[in-house]
């Protein structure tokens, strides 16, 4: 009948619609795999029939998925291309694209897995009714970051969580979402965006009644040193525990090194601050690393540009100040003398001021 010549598209349409209905009741699997099949071969290639196509196929995946059969629930998903769809309803569009990322998940495929979310506008979830489709994407690109080893983009997606509305009126879930906020921040490669992000969490009221993630937040937004051994005693009974930061799973160990890492690396910015030269040897007993590690860790820091430092090895000193060509001193000595003279001329002129008022007090 799909085949006739000539025949309407409505027909077709209607046809379709009324042959979906019979899909659950048919006896077997068998049965039900050969019908969808059968509507899935009429309705390939015709728009108007589009929707009930992707809906099909959507039935087809989860009886792949119910047999264990992941690769091929994924590779039928993805021949859909929703995105493309007009008489498709946005909220269905966007399930459909979530559920497409899912599987990609599943079947470890996180490259296609990142080009399929690019196809959601984040916009579309600031709609109050479309939270579970938030919090479904989020979740999804918290675990395909998380692969990636990109903590200040997990970071981000737990800060979008954190700030939808249920969640954060719910008391039992908003300090889970901010301590991994926290944890994965800091967990972070120190930048610019980093630390504006650190600052801004600071200022959350919310994050005072997180006792441990409070004093975290500090240690790493105070100039002061953090020694390593101090951490591990105050965070790690707690912090251990946590999903983020488990002590039994290998993800845990590995980030738990990361943050050991982090607080090492905010301990050399600190150092480089406050220290124009210092010594190997004195290094080592403020960073509590063995020497070989020291110039490790310098290195990293100067690579990524966090500090400048040089190393002279003969001499076992380490020079945190760059240095200033002969224009820079100039322009430096130049400076100086200006704020001298202005000083000077400051001065001449109250202590003018000064005589002319103690003339006019002995006149009078």
């Amino acid at each position: 009948m799909a085949k006739k010549h000539g025949q309407l598209k409505q027909a077709i349409a209607k046809m379709v619609q009324k042959a979906m209905e019979f899909v659950d009741k048919t006896p077997d699997e068998k049965t039900r795999v050969e019908l969808i099949e059968a509507l899935r071969t009429v309705t390939e290639g015709k728009i108007h029939v589009e929707v009930e196509r992707a809906r099909l196929t959507r039935m087809r995946v989860e009886i792949y998925e119910k047999n264990g059969q992941v690769k091929e629930a994924c590779d039928t998903l993805q021949e859909v291309q929703v995105e493309t769809f007009g008489s498709m309803e946005r909220r269905e569009k966007t399930d459909f694209i979530l559920e497409q990322m899912r599987l990609c998940l599943a079947k470890r495929d996180y490259i296609r897995m990142a080009i399929i979310s690019h196809k959601i506008n984040p916009k579309y979830f600031q709609q109050q009714e479309t939270e579970d489709l938030k919090l479904r994407f989020y979740q999804l690109m918290i675990e395909h970051d998380l692969h990636e080893e990109n903590f200040l983009e997990v970071c981000r997606h737990y800060n979008h969580v954190y700030q939808t509305k249920s969640i954060k009126e719910d008391a039992a879930k908003w300090p889970e979402v901010l301590q991994n906020m926290v944890l994965y921040l800091v967990l972070s490669p120190y930048d610019n965006e980093q630390s504006d992000m650190l600052h801004r969490i600071k200022a959350d009221h919310n994050l005072e009644r997180l006792e441990l993630c409070t004093q975290l937040v500090k240690s790493f937004t105070t100039k002061e040193l953090t020694r390593w051994p101090a951490v591990e005693s105050i965070y790690g009974p707690e912090f251990r525990k946590t999903a983020v930061l488990s002590a039994q799973t290998e993800g845990g160990n590995a980030r738990w090194k990361a943050l050991r890492d982090r607080v090492i690396e905010h301990n050399i910015r600190v150092i480089a601050g406050y220290y124009t030269r210092a010594s190997i040897s004195r290094l080592t007993e403020l960073l509590d690393l063995p020497a070989d590690d020291v110039e490790t860790f310098l290195s990293k820091g100067v690579v990524d540009g966090t500090i400048y430092a040089r190393i002279d090895r003969p001499a076992g000193i380490v020079s945190f100040v760059k240095p200033r060509d002969g224009e820079e001193q100039l322009n430096e000595w130049a400076s100086d003398v200006s704020k001298l003279l202005g000083l000077v001329e400051k001065t001449t002129h109250l202590i003018a001021k000064e005589e002319i008022v103690n003339k006019i007090a002995r006149a009078i």
